[in-house]
């Protein structure tokens, strides 16, 4: 009798994660002759009060609409806006049962001096006035006339701000003394893709922005030094390290200074701005041009960092570990793609921008480095690679994670053989906890914030660390470096880095993002029986776990000799080559995943064989080792760690 399908059977998150993985794959994926991204032009100038902490703004933004859609209306973000109390930012962090330590309920206390906004004075469309509705810290604009697939459209306003205490990322006057930390600081056009509209009011987290052009010019008090994720135009005009060999400064008279950035092939630009900034750069061989701006003049509380190292030692140790660190990320992942790249101290902890980074700076050497590596990590995912960190935050912070371990594996001399291995222990703790939830969920919309973090960072690294355990790690870093070269300046999905996995490994891999990314079923395999027979030993395995795996079994036998007996998936439609052509491999019949058992032979007697374990590299994710490893030891086999 014919069974047709039925939608009965699944629960709505598994058909809404299977629908948009079907959009995605449709819409985006291999960049096809149908992918398309949308295109902006920014010229900003602003006059900042340092007095008030307070700046007026115009700005002019050229859209292009390369979309096949007709737009009626247009968004913006105005992220200064969620520091005001009851904003949405402020509530969610305080009914949330894990808050980030950084926001707490301190916005709900902010007086009017302290708060942030963004308000648009006016507002016109081709030099037409438009009108726009403000909702927190997203704005509509009511257009006044369409805009046709194809057509460039000019955006002009006025707008005044108010820097808010530093809170989250942006602020002034953040713990360590600097002044302005100047993230999220302009009225940011939202990104529309394949998806729609992404006009996601601020939460806490993330960003997701059409590339573009960034031309601004800043006037500030003339005894302020301004460091920026984008190119000085007037290095002569302000001097302060700018300057090159042989440049005459003039700097210009009167009580302010102006300082004019661009950026190219960017989706944001930040800046930051203290009188105390000392500017030293350093040259990456091949590569770009990085500066470091740090204060000399330490004021905040924890201004002795631990082992009483020196502050300032640490920052003058910083370069030479930066340099290896884009060295390393262009020989491994694909070469940085930009002029230069500016480590700036402020901010609330680490946090990537285009071309940039913000970055607290009272900590030890150790520290230091290690915040360093990871943001200059994120230059290549979140940076030079901007997926939307809505819905695939994994993709920036899970890649982020798994190559800053070992970039700093190397520059820190440790001594672990797998850097990676220590994130498994996090993620079987939240598993075994209760309060995982799926990678593939808006990065506002998680539980608690544990669950976020688990599934971004960790679960994100362990996804590509994993992946390298399916098509071998040459072949997975073959994979990264063509994902950077195709997606730079792109905007890719989960499935389109599938995609490219595919193609280097020859292997079927939508499995795995099925299961890895849009459930939480856990890997659970084990050793349940060993017997002999009259073709040899019989390894009997079974699957307790819901999602598969391909298997890796190392057999070890008395003569002190290994075999390695490799167990592909049919759904895999291939296989991964031998990693160690040193040691034999056995091939064994792939293993269709409705099977909750399996069998294979060993052709040797019970009394040759050693050991017995499954995935002896221990890259599979499996929720439960004390199942996987057999030990023969008086003529009995028993299960062991």
């Amino acid at each position: 009798m014919m069974k047709f399908f039925s939608f009965k059977q699944y629960t709505l998150p598994f058909l809404m994660a299977l629908l948009i993985s079907f959009s995605l794959y449709i819409d985006s994926s291999a960049q096809g002759a149908d992918y398309w991204q949308q295109e902006v032009e920014y010229t900003m100038e602003i006059d900042m009060d340092v007095d008030l902490n307070q700046f007026d703004g115009t700005q002019s933004l050229v859209y292009h609409n390369n979309s096949p859609d007709t737009l009626d209306r247009v968004f913006y973000h105005l992220f200064f806006n969620a520091f005001q109390p009851n904003s949405m930012m402020d509530k969610r962090s305080r009914t949330i049962s894990d808050p980030d330590r950084r926001i707490g309920d301190k916005i709900y206390y902010y007086d009017d001096s302290e708060i942030g906004y963004q308000k648009i004075q006016w507002m016109r469309q081709d030099g037409v006035e438009v009108d726009y509705t403000v909702k927190g810290t997203i704005m509509e604009v009511h257009l006044s006339e369409p805009i046709a697939p194809g057509e460039s459209v000019t955006f002009e306003m006025e707008f005044e701000a108010q820097v808010p205490l530093q809170t989250r990322r942006s602020g002034r006057d953040n713990a360590e003394g600097i002044r302005f930390s100047m993230s999220q600081w302009y009225p940011k056009m939202a990104a529309y893709d394949p998806m729609g509209w992404h006009a996601n009011p601020y939460v806490e987290r993330e960003f997701f922005a059409p590339f573009g052009t960034f031309d601004v010019k800043i006037h500030i008090d003339r005894e302020y030094v301004v460091a920026a994720g984008s190119i000085l135009q007037n290095p002569e005009e302000v001097g302060y390290g700018y300057e090159t060999p042989g440049m005459e400064v003039n700097r210009p008279d009167g009580d302010n200074l102006m300082w004019h950035f661009r950026s190219e092939n960017v989706h944001d630009m930040m800046w930051a701005a203290d009188p105390d900034y000392k500017h030293v750069t350093a040259q990456v061989p091949d590569g770009p041009l990085l500066r470091f701006f740090h204060q000399t003049d330490p004021l905040a509380e924890n201004a002795v960092a631990e082992n009483n190292d020196s502050l300032l030692e640490n920052w003058s140790s910083l370069p030479e570990y930066a340099i290896r660190g884009f060295e390393y990320m262009n020989e491994h992942y694909g070469e940085y793609p930009y002029d230069e790249y500016i480590f700036i101290q402020g901010g609330d902890g680490g946090m990537e921008y285009s071309m940039g980074t913000l970055i607290t700076g009272n900590r030890s050497l150790r520290s230091l480095v290690g915040v360093s590596v990871h943001e200059l990590a994120h230059a290549w995912y979140e940076g030079a690679i901007g997926n939307n960190e809505l819905y695939d935050q994994w993709i920036d912070e899970g890649f982020t994670t798994y190559v800053s371990a070992f970039i700093l594996k190397e520059l820190l001399n440790n001594s672990v053989a797998d850097p990676m291995l220590s994130r498994y222990q996090r993620y079987y703790r939240i598993v075994n906890s209760g309060i995982e939830e799926s990678m593939h969920i808006h990065a506002d919309h998680y539980v608690i914030n544990n669950a976020h973090d688990m599934a971004a960072y960790t679960k994100g690294a362990i996804f590509l660390h994993q992946l390298g355990y399916i098509i071998g790690d040459d072949v997975l870093q073959r994979t990264l470096k063509s994902f950077f070269d195709q997606w730079k300046f792109k905007h890719p999905y989960g499935i389109d880095f599938i995609r490219v996995a595919e193609k280097e490994s020859g292997i079927e891999l939508k499995w795995y993002y099925d299961y890895w990314v849009t459930t939480t079923k856990i890997i659970d395999y084990g050793i349940t029986e060993i017997a002999e027979s009259e073709q040899g030993v019989v390894v009997n395995l079974e699957r307790i776990g819901l999602m598969p795996m391909p298997l890796d079994i190392e057999v070890e036998f008395s003569d002190g000799t290994v075999t390695h007996y490799y167990i592909p998936m049919r759904i895999m439609w291939g296989q991964k080559e031998n990693e160690f052509p040193d040691v034999e491999r056995v091939v064994q019949n792939d293993w269709p995943w409705v099977f909750p058992e399996y069998s294979f032979v060993v052709d040797k007697s019970l009394d040759d064989i050693v050991r017995i374990e499954i995935d002896p590299t221990q890259r599979m994710a499996d929720i439960n080792r004390k199942n996987n490893v057999w030990i023969h030891v008086e003529e009995s086999i028993e299960e062991t760690l």
